[in-house]
């Protein structure tokens, strides 16, 4: 079980796209009037023209370039803020560049904070031999806390115990562990790798050294007594954290304690667990609501989820993602009437029609075999709509599981033809589907597949050597698809040479 300083399970809430557009935008100098134009050429401000760069492989260096050749103002706290936001929306190639860019170009000093900033975006860029690399032949002026406090993230990200316990040994001699900091990131790497005696150990050296334990080090040892099934554990825990006045034990810490007994069958302490937990948690947005549903589904009590579902449901409109959040929760407790009547009531309400939410009912009439009730629902819904690919897609999974071969054809099929570029279906129903056609001889099938995949992307290897067998199989040349192979930066190899050596000349 992999550990942060929360669960995973519980770090929605604190992820919120729209805030940080919100900050992205609320560093921008003040301008009197706003282009309309997205292209940089026109753009008021560096973080605009930086902004609408979305692809991860184009560089932002001339970006930054054509800034200070016009002339424009370029100060070291703008582009520490583009680094850190660029790294909340996870932009690290991006983030990096403006980084080396700073010091390499406009000259800037780095700082102890800079560095450790680039250390990470290094291991997340290019990975853990060039972040090395870069830390040991940093200055011994950058070789700060902040410097080993970021090498030692990585180690516990790499699961690296050998590495990160002796850069914990090295932080020790030069009088950094002098906070609850590295001590935490252990915790976390002995709770992923199961290494459970080691942090009571920590824990101990952390009281015999006055250093404090805060509520991050014992989220990680509740986490850790859950991932071992230790209830008194967890327990124990628990009550430490609501009886120490200097803790605050926020809704995320029952959330935990919930998951922790329904991993053991305990569910009337869950229930009583999340009663706790929706009187601290704010329960205003989606997110909450799909949280609550979906732990409420865990316990298999369906008159609590109801009692949620009544008491927190969107009121003013339906929204789209808690309904089909609660059709799946339904449906976990085989309840299909009920989750037939949410997904009745958010249709006779919807505004603009998700197919998303469909598919939540599509996926539990599958799983069923109903797959009269599911191809019904469509037809209706397809009324003068065009469904998503995945609608499609969801039919042809449900089929395939039930090697209903010819229809998972026909679903793959349409899914395909409104697929837009760049969608991929499901890859173990097209492998299947495609077995299926070459079984049956069925040359023009596999061609058709293959077809409407071209229009969606370039095609793997694996299609092209179908494609040969099949084209083979009609006794058509193969030629043209060489070439195109060629173009996708493929070469025949032996299997495909194999399959050459039975073409028509």
């Amino acid at each position: 079980m992999k550990l942060n300083c929360m669960s995973k399970l519980i770090s929605f809430s604190l992820q919120n796209p729209r805030k940080n557009y919100t900050l992205f935008n609320s560093i921008r100098p003040s301008s009197s009037s706003s282009s309309s134009s997205s292209s940089p050429s026109w753009s008021n401000s560096l973080h605009d023209r930086i902004k609408v760069i979305r692809d991860p492989k184009a560089s932002v260096l001339p970006v930054l370039e054509q800034w200070v050749s016009e002339g424009q103002a370029v100060e070291k706290q703008q582009l520490q803020s583009l680094v850190r936001l660029l790294k909340d929306f996870r932009r690290f190639n991006h983030a990096l560049e403006i980084s080396q860019w700073m010091t390499d170009r406009r000259y800037f000093d780095l700082s102890p904070s800079d560095a450790a900033a680039r250390l990470n975006l290094i291991h997340r860029v290019h990975g853990l031999d060039h972040a090395e690399n870069y830390f040991n032949n940093l200055p011994k002026s950058l070789k700060s806390l902040n410097a080993y406090g970021a090498l030692l993230c990585i180690y516990v990200q790499e699961r690296s115990v050998e590495k990160a316990e002796a850069t914990m040994q090295k932080m020790k001699k030069m009088d950094m562990a002098k906070t609850s900091f590295p001590y935490n990131m252990l915790i976390n790497l002995y709770s992923q790798n199961g290494q459970y005696e080691k942090i009571n150990i920590l824990m101990q050296e952390m009281e015999e050294n006055g250093i404090p334990i805060d509520k991050y080090t014992l989220r990680n040892r509740m986490m850790a007594y859950i991932a071992a099934s230790d209830v008194p554990g967890m327990e124990a825990i628990l009550n430490r954290m609501e009886e120490d006045p200097n803790l605050i034990v926020d809704w995320k810490i029952y959330s935990m304690a919930a998951n922790g007994y329904l991993k053991v069958g305990l569910t009337e302490k869950a229930i009583s667990m999340l009663k706790m937990l929706e009187g601290l948690m704010p329960l205003q947005g989606r997110k909450s609501v799909e949280f609550l549903l979906t732990l409420y589904a865990s316990t298999g009590n369906k008159e609590e989820l109801y009692r949620v579902w009544d008491t927190y449901k969107p009121s003013n409109e339906p929204v789209d993602v808690p309904y089909g959040c609660m059709i799946s929760a339904l449906a976990k407790l085989d309840d299909i009437e009920g989750a037939e009547g949410i997904f009745e009531e958010w249709e006779s309400q919807c505004k603009i029609y998700d197919f998303r939410v469909l598919n939540r009912l599509l996926v539990a009439y599958c799983k069923r075999g109903l797959f009269d009730k599911a191809e019904s629902v469509v037809n209706k819904a397809t009324e003068g709509r065009i469904p998503y690919a995945s609608t499609w897609n969801v039919l042809a999974i449900g089929y395939t599981e039930k090697q209903q071969m010819p229809k998972a054809v026909e679903m793959l099929k349409k899914a395909l033809s409104v697929g837009r570029r760049g969608w991929v279906p499901h890859s173990p129903t097209l492998t299947a589907c495609l077995d299926y056609l070459e079984g049956q001889g069925d040359i023009e099938g596999i061609e058709e597949i293959i077809s409407l995949l071209k229009n969606l992307g370039p095609l793997s290897e694996d299609l092209y050597h179908r494609l040969l067998r099949a084209s083979v199989a009609a006794g058509k040349s193969v030629a043209i698809i060489l070439d195109q192979m060629k173009v996708d930066g493929f070469t025949a190899d032996e299997e495909a040479y194999k399959v050459i050596e039975t073409s028509p000349s």
